[in-house]
């Protein structure tokens, strides 16, 4: 395949996925200044200390962002998938900065990574881009409120359960394939208290657990 071919395609699945936010003026440009990446389930995509030169538009698949505490310990803060971006990415991009979290392909994704120069440039030229840049901050905003607000209001049975239905969510599946010992760390616990858990919960009816995966019963 040609790259003007290629750059058609490109173009096609970007108005399909951005079509209804972007004009095709934007959407022409990003097809010419982004470039697409693959990060495989598990890979990280942003470390915390790398320096941010672009921000990313998911394209498939889904990233969970991961926050580190004083011992190094991980806490997950959000999950984002097709047609998201990541607010604290791009908080990092205006201010030239480096990451302070963490970004882990939680299924295969497809990204398209745009510079950060063409971000800010954008943010003057195209009244769509700078409302999806704002919605984008606000999105994410109330969704580190309600992280805080289920570290502080909700006890391990409803955190757990709430992970679960957000996971099966971004990944579109009510199979969830995630050790105890996974879960745990993304909710900054014990795998012993997680499997507690999730025992109840399957005497409550509320999942099957199986050897390799666990079935939500009613999202």
């Amino acid at each position: 395949m040609d790259n003007q071919n290629k750059n058609e395609l490109d173009f096609e699945l970007l108005k399909e996925l951005y079509g209804y936010l972007f004009e095709d003026e934007l959407l022409e440009e990003i097809c010419t200044t982004g470039k697409l990446q693959n990060v495989k389930q598990g890979n990280y995509l942003i470390d915390i200390g790398d320096s941010i030169t672009f921000m990313p538009l998911i394209i498939s698949g889904a990233i969970k962002i991961m926050r580190e505490d004083e011992a190094g310990e991980d806490l997950l803060l959000y999950f984002i998938e097709k047609g998201d971006t990541c607010a604290m990415t791009l908080s990092c991009c205006v201010k030239k900065g480096t990451s302070k979290i963490r970004a882990v392909a939680e299924s295969d994704v497809d990204l398209l990574m745009i510079p950060v120069d063409k971000m800010e440039d954008w943010m003057g030229k195209y009244r769509s881009w700078r409302a999806f840049i704002l919605d984008s901050y606000n999105n994410r905003m109330e969704e580190l409120l309600e992280t805080v607000d289920t570290l502080a209001f909700m006890n391990m049975d409803e955190r757990v359960l709430k992970y679960l239905r957000d996971k099966a969510m971004v990944n579109h599946n009510d199979v969830i394939h995630a050790t105890h010992q996974e879960i745990a760390a993304d909710l900054h616990t014990s795998r012993v208290v997680i499997s507690r858990v999730l025992k109840k919960m399957e005497r409550e009816g509320i999942i099957d657990l199986q050897r390799s995966h666990i079935k939500i019963n009613s999202l």
